[in-house]
C-alpha cells in the first residue's frame, strides 16, 4: 500500500531563496512572477490568454502537431486534445525538457505527471473549458553532453558519440550498443524485458533523436493525452517570425530583461544572462549564435554572414533557420500555444522570473509560473530500515554528519548536549559585562573575547566526545550513511540522478499510475512516496 506524505520545499535544504520567496509571495519576487497558481488567478489567465491568442495561430498548431504526429500511435485521448485545440475553449499547460538520453533523471516523470494532474484539476473548477497537457521537447538545444547519458543503480549509461547541431535532428545510430551495455545490467525479470523492449522500440526503431523520444514519452504518457510538441518546425517558426525580426533589428530582448537583472541581482542570483542577440542559426549540424558587427549579422564560429537585406530575405525563405536561446525560447513557446501555465523546476522558474517585463514590452502574456512537483520514493524494506534505525521522515533531509551526530546523541548513555553549559557561560559574562561597564568600559572586548573562547572550547569537547561515541557507534553510523545515500544518491535528491527503469524494474506498470496519484501540483509541497 501507498503512504503519501509532504513537507515544504522550504524546509528540505535543496531549493533556493529565490524559490522558497516565490513560495511563501514575498514582495521581493512577487513583481518578477506573474499571477501565484491556485484556482482563482487561473480563471483570470484564461481570460486574457482566450483575447489574445488569435484563431489562425490555433489551426496552424493543430496542423503542426498533425504532421508532427504521422507515424505516432497516438491515443485517442491524445487525438482529441489535439483536435481540440481549434477550439477557442481549450488551452495548455506545458512542461519542457531536454531529450535526456532514456528520460534522463527521474524528475522528467514528475514534470509531465505535474502538468497532466493539474489540467485534470482545472478541468474539474472550469468544466466548461478544455485543458490540455503538453511536453515541449527541446529538440534545439545543442548540449549534448547533458544528455548523452543517464544513471542506472550508480553506473552511468553512455552515448558517446561525437554532435553538434540542434540534438533533436541527431541520428539514433550507435543505440544499440547502449541497450547492450544496459541489457548486462539488467535481471530477467518480465519488468526488465520490458524495459529493453521500450528502449529497444524507441531509440532502434526511429532515426533521430526527436522521432525516439517522442516515442517513448508517448508510450508512458498517451493514455493520459498528453500531446508532444516539438517546437524545431517551420509552420510554427512562422508565426513567431515577427518576434525573430524585433530581436534582430531592436534587440528588445537584451534591453528589457538587462533592466529586469538589475532589480533580481539585488536579492537573487541570477540564472541567465540575455546576450545582445537571442537566436541561433540552426542549419544542418550547425547551431550558432548570430552576432551583429557593424552592419553585418554574423553566425558565430563561421564564415557566413549577412547584410539587412540578406538577413530578411533568409527570413522570409527559411525561418525555421532561426532558433531562439533560453531568453527566447519561453516567448515562441507562448505565442504559438494556447498556454495558461509553465510548470518547470527551481532552476528554470529562476530564469522565467526574468522575463516578465520582456512579455510585456512585445504584448504577450506571462504565464502562471508552477514549481514541479518534486518527490523521493521510498521502498518498504527502506521504510522497514528507516524504522529499525529511528529516523523520521523529516530527519531524512537533515546533512548526513548532523543525521549521525542526532542518531548517536539518541542513543548514547552520555548527555551530549552543552545547551545548558552555554546557556551558564552567557549569563556568568552578561554579568561580567555588566561589570565592566560600570567600571572600565575598556574591559568590554577582553571580557567577549574570554566568553567566545570559552563557547569555542565547549563546542571542540562536544566535537571530541560525538567522534568518540561515533566510534563506539561505528556499526550504527554504517547503516544510517548507508539508508540515506540509498534514497539520497550523491547526497542530492533521488530525482536529480536516479532513472526511471530503476524503479520500473520493481514497480512495472503501477508505477507511472502510483506517481499519478501521489503528486498534486497545487499542493506546493515536496512529496515523499513509501510503497
Amino acid at each position: 500500500m501507498t503512504k503519501v506524505s509532504t513537507i515544504p520545499f522550504q524546509q528540505t535544504g535543496y531549493f533556493s531563496k529565490i524559490i522558497a520567496d516565490y513560495l511563501d509571495q514575498k514582495d521581493s519576487i512577487s513583481s518578477f512572477s506573474g499571477l501565484h497558481p491556485n484556482s482563482k488567478n487561473f480563471i483570470k489567465q484564461i481570460e486574457t490568454k482566450r483575447l489574445s491568442f488569435k484563431k489562425e495561430s490555433r489551426t496552424i498548431l493543430v496542423n503542426a502537431l498533425k504532421s508532427q504526429y504521422k507515424g505516432t500511435k497516438a491515443s485517442a485521448k491524445t487525438i482529441d486534445n489535439i483536435e481540440s485545440l481549434k477550439k477557442e475553449n481549450t488551452f495548455t499547460i506545458t512542461t519542457g525538457h531536454q531529450l535526456n538520453l532514456f528520460t534522463g533523471p527521474l524528475y522528467f516523470l514528475y514534470k509531465i505527471i505535474s502538468v497532466i494532474n493539474l489540467t485534470e484539476e482545472l478541468k474539474k473548477e472550469s468544466p466548461e473549458n478544455n485543458f490540455v497537457p503538453v511536453y515541449w521537447m527541446a529538440t534545439e538545444d545543442h548540449d549534448f553532453e547533458e544528455i548523452q547519458y543517464f544513471n542506472f543503480k550508480g553506473k552511468k549509461i553512455s552515448w558517446n558519440r561525437e554532435a553538434s547541431g540542434g540534438v533533436g535532428r541527431l541520428s539514433t545510430e550507435g543505440l544499440e550498443f547502449v541497450l547492450d551495455e544496459f541489457s548486462k545490467l539488467l535481471n530477467g525479470s518480465e519488468n526488465a524485458k520490458k524495459l529493453l523492449k521500450l528502449f529497444k522500440k524507441s531509440y532502434l526503431g526511429h532515426n533521430t533523436l526527436t522521432a525516439a523520444t517522442r516515442y517513448l514519452a508517448n508510450e508512458l504518457f498517451s493514455d493520459y493525452g498528453l500531446v508532444i510538441v516539438d517546437g524545431d518546425d517551420i509552420e510554427l517558426k512562422r508565426i513567431f517570425l515577427p518576434f525573430v525580426k524585433e530581436e534582430l533589428f531592436n534587440q528588445i530582448a537584451f534591453k528589457e530583461v538587462s533592466k529586469t537583472i538589475e532589480d533580481i541581482e539585488k536579492e537573487y542570483k541570477v540564472q541567465v544572462n540575455p546576450r545582445e542577440i537571442n537566436l541561433f542559426y540552426l542549419i544542418g549540424g550547425l547551431r550558432e549564435r548570430i552576432i551583429l558587427k557593424g552592419d553585418l549579422y554574423k553566425i558565430n564560429n563561421t564564415d557566413i554572414e549577412f547584410s539587412l537585406d540578406e538577413l530578411q530575405y533568409e527570413l522570409k525563405l527559411h525561418p525555421e533557420r532561426f532558433s531562439p536561446n533560453v531568453i527566447m525560447r519561453p516567448l515562441y513557446q507562448e505565442v504559438i500555444l494556447p498556454n495558461l501555465c509553465y510548470i518547470g523546476g527551481g532552476g528554470e522558474l529562476a530564469y522565467w522570473f526574468e522575463l516578465k517585463d520582456y512579455f510585456k514590452a512585445v504584448n504577450i502574456p506571462f504565464p502562471i509560473l508552477l514549481l514541479r512537483n518534486s518527490a523521493v520514493v521510498i521502498s518498504e524494506k527502506q521504510s522497514k530500515i528507516l524504522k529499525r534505525l529511528s529516523i523520521n521522515l523529516d530527519e531524512l533531509f537533515l546533512k548526513q554528519q548532523d543525521l549521525v551526530n542526532k542518531k548517536i546523541t539518541e542513543h548514547s548513555d552520555l548527555i551530549i548536549d552543552f545547551s545548558e553549559q552555554r546557556q551558564q557561560i552567557d549569563s556568568h559574562f552578561e554579568k561580567l559585562e555588566e561589570i565592566a561597564t560600570k567600571t572600565d568600559k575598556s574591559f568590554i572586548g577582553a571580557v567577549k573575547a574570554q566568553k567566545q573562547k570559552q563557547l569555542n572550547g565547549l563546542d571542540n569537547l562536544e566535537k571530541r566526545l560525538l567522534k568518540a561515541e561515533r566510534r563506539k557507534y561505528k556499526d550504527l553510523t554504517a547503516r544510517i550513511k548507508e539508508i540515506q545515500d540509498q534514497i539520497f544518491p550523491k547526497q542530492s535528491l533521488q530525482e536529480r540522478n536516479t532513472n526511471f527503469s530503476e524503479l520500473y524494474l520493481e514497480y512495472g506498470e503501477e508505477l507511472i499510475p502510483k506517481l499519478k496519484e501521489a503528486l498534486k501540483p497545487l499542493d506546493l509541497k515536496f512529496t515523499i512516496i513509501e510503497m
